[in-house]
């Protein structure tokens, strides 16, 4: 099916638009960068009785190689603007949900604005992160987000963050991505006037501090969410490690040796390889600490 506003293809490999390069085919794929192609697709899918998930910038998701019966939506609009200035040099950005996060982050700095540095190197769209509660560096959407523009049950609405019921790496947006759930469109995030040479320099840092900790290669982002227990400092990365799990191998997935909370795909893994690593890692971490790690990935 094409037009000018949405182009919807069948049996499209999950693994092309997945950082992980995992996932087999889903029944039904389509791309577009306007509200109303989104809006068509959504009715499509209605139609059709297709369950729907609409896909961010493809990381810190795991599409299982007997792929999706339904309908893979990919919103790309890219547009960010300023929506409000005050006097007391606030505003508020205005963001599309297919843009990437830390292209905001860059861009926005670079002109001045404070509040969104923290997501620099941050994978994934602003759509991702507004749903799972993105966040890196001491900073996260929580913090920042104004409201939400959505697309539920066939009209537009706008919720204050607060409706979000916000988690650690989570919202109410997170678990609902079937068909007939809100859709996000855009959001607002709270932003200061500062000095971008000094934005700049603190970007620079963070950019630093992540390549360092960064496996290169095909990977989906942290697969586990850090520990939130009062007694427990360590990060998931640390328990991985000091369980002793960094390089664990099993088919063509390993256990990242630089940081134990990735796992690499070494060439043509497939889910099955990640989720026994992710089982296997998740008893070892168990029955060495007493400690229930959680996903922080989605698996389809």
């Amino acid at each position: 099916m094409k037009n000018a506003k949405l182009v919807i293809i069948e049996n499209e490999p999950m693994a092309k638009h997945t950082s992980w390069r995992i996932g087999g085919p889903t029944r039904y794929f389509g791309e577009t960068d306007f509200p109303d192609g989104l809006m068509v697709a959504l009715h499509w899918a209605k139609e059709l009785s297709l369950p729907v998930f609409l896909l961010g910038g493809g990381t810190n998701v795991l599409f299982r190689d007997a792929g999706f019966p339904g309908f893979v939506v990919r919103y790309r609009a890219q547009e960010w603007k300023i929506s409000t200035e005050n006097d007391d040099g606030t505003a508020l950005i205005w963001a599309a949900a297919g843009l990437p996060m830390a292209k905001l982050a860059r861009q926005s700095a670079a002109q001045g604005w404070s509040g969104l540095e923290w997501a620099e190197g941050l994978p994934g769209s602003v759509g991702g992160a507004v749903c799972g509660n993105a966040g890196c560096y001491g900073g996260e959407v929580a913090n920042v987000l104004e409201r939400v523009h959505l697309f539920i049950n066939g009209a537009k609405e706008i919720w204050p963050v607060a409706q979000l019921d916000y988690g650690y790496r989570t919202s109410c947006l997170k678990e609902k991505k079937i068909l007939q759930t809100p859709i996000i469109l855009a959001a607002e995030f709270r932003v200061q006037k500062a000095e971008s040479a000094l934005l700049t320099a603190k970007m620079e840092a963070i950019a630093t501090q992540r390549r360092a900790k960064t496996p290169p290669g095909q990977t989906g982002g942290s697969v586990f969410k850090n520990p939130h227990l009062a007694s427990e400092t360590r990060s998931a990365g640390q328990l991985l490690d000091q369980a002793g799990l960094k390089g664990t191998r099993i088919g063509n997935a390993m256990i990242s040796d630089l940081h134990a909370n990735y796992i690499v795909n070494l060439g043509n893994a497939c889910s099955d390889d990640v989720l026994r690593l992710i089982e296997l890692a998740q008893k070892k971490v168990l029955n060495s600490f007493g400690i229930e790690l959680e996903l922080e990935i989605q698996v389809i």
